[in-house]
């Protein structure tokens, strides 16, 4: 028996989901086997004994990660070792079915979304809270289509039209996060470089800096720019992403970007750090009123409209 009977009552709602939330769900429900786990009083060597599993099976399935949930079938074997009572058995196993359902980015081909960034895009339309800084380009989920068709293009110079197409839409897709009724908080840090580096036109990044603006209008949104004359600014080397998942017994993450890869962090004493450099940042840049000025500033005197 749980030691929190009824528990996963506030995760019910999830069962009603118009879109599906595989990643979420994933996490969400290896994080929950993980707290039977220990109400049971086993380490997840003892538990992988009992059932003939391999520990690092446990550990993925704990952890929810990979492109697809654990079957019914094991999920059912840890619950009935951990003497999980009925009612969370059948909540539990409910997130498990609603979990198996594609999201709408995994409906891309494959090769447009390497199981790193399904996850990040899992993540980010999981999330309550998302905090970005980015050094070369305006965040992902800022960019309008102009914008990223310039991105893909300049980074994949040989790609097919078609392609470039299907990655600019799944780029487009993204950002409507930011207009859905529970859209999450985002607040994005930039250098001042990304507004002057010009990708595809002059019209392109006035049109863009115009997204911007409307964006950080939002009230669930926060744009900073951390100016060319801040020398020592306490700046990552590369993209991060950070992010939490309010109230739901989920670690905090940490996307870190590289050119074909990604690394995602969730041990607490890694994402402080981020957490902490990411706060520094947030000090050192301008303040969002500072930054819309300068963002108003930057596209009169380098973007004039025609």
């Amino acid at each position: 028996m749980s030691a929190e009977p009824h528990r996963l009552s506030r995760l019910e709602p999830y069962l009603d989901r118009s879109e599906p939330a595989p990643t979420l769900l994933k996490m969400l429900v290896g994080v929950q086997l993980a707290g039977f786990r220990e109400d049971a009083g086993m380490s997840q060597e003892q538990a992988a004994r009992g059932l003939g599993f391999s520990t690092a099976k446990l550990s993925r399935i704990e952890s929810g990660k990979g492109r697809r949930p654990p079957t019914e079938g094991d999920v059912r074997a840890l619950l009935g070792l951990y003497g999980t009572d009925d009612y969370e058995s059948s909540v539990l196993l409910k997130l498990l079915q609603r979990a198996g359902e594609p999201g709408w980015w995994q409906r891309y081909d494959k090769r447009l979304m390497p199981e790193w960034f399904d996850r990040l895009v899992g993540l980010q339309e999981a999330a309550t809270a998302i905090r970005t800084f980015e050094i070369q380009y305006v965040p992902g989920l800022l960019q309008t289509q102009a914008y990223a068709r310039a991105v893909v293009e300049r980074g994949l110079p040989t790609a097919s039209a078609s392609e470039v197409r299907r990655r600019v839409e799944l780029r487009t897709r993204r950002t409507e996060l930011l207009t859905r009724e529970d859209a999450p908080q985002v607040w994005a840090i930039m250098d001042e470089s990304v507004l002057l580096r010009v990708l595809g036109s002059r019209e392109t990044m006035r049109e863009q800096l115009d997204r911007l603006v409307e964006l950080a209008r939002l009230p669930h949104v926060t744009l900073q720019i951390v100016p060319l004359d801040v020398t020592n600014a306490s700046a990552p080397a590369i993209p991060v992403t950070y992010l939490r998942f309010g109230g739901l017994d989920l670690p905090d993450v940490v996307y870190l970007e590289h050119i074909r890869s990604a690394n995602f962090l969730e041990d607490r004493d890694e994402t402080e750090e981020y957490r902490i450099s990411l706060d520094r940042l947030a000090d050192e840049a301008l303040t969002p009123l500072e930054s819309m000025a300068l963002l108003h500033r930057t596209m009169d005197e380098r973007y004039p409209a025609p």
